[in-house]
């Protein structure tokens, strides 16, 4: 039992999934620590084809990647990934 906000909820509480660490690697992939202790790395390159990730098909900025507030950016936070597509779309 936990409370949160002054309601009393059953069962345990669960934490937010954040990425911890976020490493660029060759060939447009990042591997990533989340906070489950996990280790993944996710393929970036099936998404710089779109509008939004295009920019990143330029390898300085690829590389540029950081983590704002557990959420992996690029550029002042106008590019990121959310946490669960990273989470459920990496090996």
């Amino acid at each position: 039992m936990y409370i949160f906000d002054g309601i009393v909820y059953a069962g345990t509480e669960e934490k937010p999934l954040r990425v911890e660490v976020v490493e660029p690697l060759e060939n447009y992939e990042l591997r990533l620590t989340f906070s489950t202790g996990e280790k993944k790395i996710f393929d970036c390159k099936p998404f710089l084809k779109t509008k939004l990730y295009f920019p990143l098909n330029d390898i300085a900025l690829f590389n540029r990647v950081y983590l704002d507030y557990g959420v992996v950016s690029w550029n002042d936070g106008a590019i990121d990934f959310s946490t669960s597509l990273l989470y459920e779309n990496s090996i």
